[in-house]
């Protein structure tokens, strides 16, 4: 199954457009003809067989035949994770996180970041096609980076788990033994030189719990993706 992306096509929708971009994709690149079928998703839980009925490389338009809604997690998981150095490793985790199940990623800018501009346009790409090699039909959200203490004031009403994953040797908490299933949670993740001992005494008064993800010093991207997969794990 190949699956197609458009943001644009409401459940009710009768027939739909793809932009310059990806209709050009689908009738010059992948050669879609007229009366060819493709499966779509809006990226908000829905999933839906079309028709092409116009191949145009600028206008590629589809009949819509029917349509499923896709489950929605009973969770909400927001991870908070620093950039990495190296912008792959961050788009990895982008990666596997979206096929583990994600909701919500916010890049935060730490004392300690090495990086502190992100490619946001290339993240949501990265969203858009591990969303489609997995099948899925919700696409995570992508926030603007912000700095740590932006995110910290943004984040003071939440009424989540909220969690702090860091390597200092102070008291914490298995995260697993923290975790509960069909609880909205968020997770921060830190840089390669760790949270500062500023951030994490300012997370702890704003009411993070302070959590460790196993006995190994982890980076950052796989630390993001052992605390996503935790959480499915804690969920299934």
């Amino acid at each position: 199954m190949q699956l197609f992306y458009n943001p644009d096509i409401a459940a009710n929708a009768k027939e739909a457009r793809f932009p310059k971009d990806e209709s050009k994709h689908i009738v010059k690149v992948l050669r879609k003809r007229e009366g060819d079928i493709l499966d779509i998703t809006n990226g908000s839980g829905n999933f839906f067989k079309a028709e092409i009925t116009q191949a145009s490389p600028s206008n590629c338009t589809v009949k819509i035949l029917e349509f499923t809604t896709e489950k929605a997690f009973d969770y909400h998981l927001h991870l908070a994770v620093a950039p990495t150095k190296l912008n792959d490793r961050y788009e990895w985790f982008l990666e596997k996180a979206t096929e583990i199940g994600i909701s919500e990623i916010t890049p935060i800018i730490c004392d300690h970041s090495e990086r502190k501009v992100v490619k946001e346009d290339r993240y949501e790409r990265i969203l858009q096609s591990a969303m489609k090699q997995s099948l899925k039909a919700y696409l995570p959200k992508l926030n603007e980076a912000v700095s740590f203490s932006e995110f910290m004031e943004a984040q003071a009403a939440t009424e989540t788990d909220r969690f702090i994953a860091h390597c200092e040797e102070t008291n914490r908490f298995s995260l697993k033994q923290k975790l509960k299933p069909k609880t909205d949670v968020l997770i921060l993740i830190g840089p390669e030189g760790d949270f500062s001992p500023a951030e994490i005494e300012q997370a702890l008064k704003a009411g993070f719990v302070p959590v460790m993800l196993g006995e190994q010093r982890l980076r950052t991207e796989t630390a993001a993706v052992v605390a996503t997969h935790s959480v499915a794990f804690v969920n299934e």
